[in-house]
């Protein structure tokens, strides 16, 4: 058989393409382009506010994409009603009263944030009123003044690697097991315990993420006063998917006497507190309709002297227990008890510190909260008692600081952004 036969027979045998055209060889083909590959955006997990309680953030906050990355913008926009006991006789910085009852914003805010890439920022603003049992409660405007401005939290990030990450700037605390806002908790008030707590910082953090392992580091201006006199953190380890310990505190490594500054100075930066201690440890079970929430804590401030007298000092110990169950997808239920004990007794009145009602006192709380949502909407209402022991006349309750308990009863609603 000749070349040209052979050739001929080959081409017979190939597979004819419909229409008796023949195959393209591969040679033939134009080369193959490179594949496009798509940037997907606003694919985040937004982990900030944290959100603790029945109220949850929304999955699908708005997103802007921008030429310095995708920019996330949520919120929260709340009103309550309350009508109390033996409202306190104590007066605001701006001379404002405790009142019996009151209709106002619990928040009135906004959040912006880049999170994700190698630098990251978070500002948050707005309108706030905070209410927490055994203290006054004066109004929104009044807190946000006095407290932490219109712009509590602000601060830029640096996220090193999947593990490792700095951040500087005014941030929440590391300290507690109950949030600040109230739509972040399950609750409307905050606890006994909180209110020997710090809430915003100004400092630099230091974060750490692996696996079930999480913690910080910070040195922070502890009970806002803008001096870098605290070093406060946490570490948590999750057990499993349901069970989570963990352990957080703080301390102050030289004083700061805010007496000398002005009333409205110190009803952020409480002098006492300022110049304490506290360490709390805390379980957290999260499972099906569940969240149950015991904690313990202790805080303590240092005995001072002065040219007149010695100051005690003092010491606080409590625990308490907060839980939740969610009976249907639109209701569920909230509640918190908790103790707490100041050391000392009534005779050390004017040469102890009074972490609560006078040294000696001690009290306990109850809360219940009936919680409604419907997506992104919220009603809830509240019935919280406290009852105080030992009072040193004068700290207590009521107009003249003589009365033992107080009642609350509140109704808050609104949404999240």
């Amino acid at each position: 058989m000749t070349i040209k036969t052979k050739l001929l027979a080959a081409v017979a045998a190939l597979p004819v393409l419909s229409g008796g055209a023949l195959p393209v060889l591969a040679a033939d083909m134009p080369a193959a382009k490179a594949p496009v590959i798509v940037e997907e955006h606003c694919k985040a997990a937004i982990s900030t506010p944290t959100f603790g309680g029945l109220i949850k953030a929304n999955p699908n906050p708005a997103c802007i994409v921008t030429g310095i990355g995708d920019i996330y913008v949520g919120g929260a926009i709340t009103g309550f009603a309350y009508s109390q006991t033996n409202a306190f006789g104590i007066l605001s910085p701006s001379a404002e009263q405790d009142r019996y009852g009151r209709v106002d914003f619990t928040n009135l805010q906004g959040w912006v944030q880049k999170a994700d890439g190698p630098l990251q920022f978070y500002v948050h603003a707005g309108l706030y009123s905070i209410p927490a049992l055994g203290l006054p409660l004066y109004s929104s405007f009044e807190q946000t003044e006095s407290l932490f401005g219109p712009i509590p939290v602000a601060f830029g990030k640096w996220q090193i690697n999947d593990e490792w990450s700095i951040q500087a700037g005014r941030m929440f605390t590391n300290i507690g097991s109950e949030l600040l806002f109230s739509y972040q908790n399950l609750n409307i008030s905050r606890g006994l315990l909180f209110n020997q707590e710090n809430f915003i910082n100004q400092g630099v953090q230091v974060n750490y993420a692996s696996g079930p392992v999480a913690a910080s580091v910070a040195v922070v201006d502890g009970f806002y006063s803008g001096e870098l006199n605290w070093v406060t953190g946490f570490a948590t380890y999750k057990l499993d998917d349901s069970n989570t310990i963990g352990i957080n505190g703080g301390t102050h490594f030289s004083d700061f006497d805010a007496s000398t500054r002005s009333p409205r100075f110190q009803f952020a930066t409480i002098n006492s507190l300022q110049n304490s201690s506290i360490i709390s440890v805390n379980y957290t079970y999260a499972n099906g309709p569940w969240i149950i929430t015991p904690y313990f804590q202790y805080t303590t401030v240092d005995r001072k002297d002065n040219y007149f007298s010695p100051i005690i000092g003092g010491e606080t110990w409590g625990g308490a227990l907060l839980a939740g169950y969610s009976f249907t997808d639109n209701f569920a239920l909230a509640g918190r008890v908790e103790y707490i004990a100041q050391s000392g007794t009534r005779f050390d009145t004017l040469s102890a510190t009074s972490l609560l009602y006078g040294p000696g006192s001690s009290a306990f709380s109850f809360t219940i909260t009936p919680t409604f949502t419907w997506d992104r909407y919220f009603v809830r209402g509240e019935f919280a008692t406290v009852q105080a022991y030992d009072v040193t006349p004068g700290f207590g309750f009521g107009r003249d600081g003589t009365k033992r308990s107080q009642e609350r009863y509140l109704v808050e609603t609104g949404f999240t952004f």
